[in-house]
């Protein structure tokens, strides 16, 4: 089963420097594909702060229904907790800008991110467009409204 989609990617010259790289997948089985900072020199992020990584390139996806979600790298968060600021970053198909990740440190040391570095894994995701229909009454279950942010096991 074949399940790929054609992905355009635009390298956007930075002015201050830094070399785009094509995202790219890691190894055959990889579901998002890395994304890397597009840096003139290393970043350092201090603990606790915020900073917007560029990555120097831009995506057209071939329809309204595909979706890019922007996802922290595990390697990155267990060693040093590098994260993102918006947990999961979302790329509409209509967006033509250059994918910038915000990165946070919630480590305690500083961290430098390096040129080049991938900082970010992208995920294209189908989307369901949905029609909202009011009602008064939802469909029972043996669940109903218990066990907001768990299952209640």
């Amino acid at each position: 089963m074949d399940l790929s989609i054609n992905i355009k990617v635009m390298k956007i010259p930075k002015i201050a420097g830094g070399d785009p790289h094509l995202p790219q997948y890691a190894t055959g089985g990889a579901a998002g594909m890395d994304l890397a900072a597009c840096l003139g020199s290393p970043q350092v992020i201090a603990p606790g702060s915020r900073v917007k990584i560029p990555t120097g390139i831009a995506i057209e996806m071939p329809h309204k229904y595909i979706v890019g979600l922007v996802f922290p790298r595990s390697g990155l968060a267990t060693k040093h907790g590098i994260s993102l600021a918006n947990a999961v970053g979302v790329i509409d198909s209509d967006y033509k800008g250059e994918i910038i990740v915000p990165v946070t440190n919630q480590g305690e040391k500083e961290y430098v991110i390096k040129p080049g570095e991938r900082i970010a894994q992208l995920v294209f995701v189908p989307v369901f467009k949905a029609t909202i229909v009011e009602t008064n009454e939802l469909k029972e279950t043996d669940r109903g409204t218990g066990g907001f942010g768990s299952t209640g096991k």
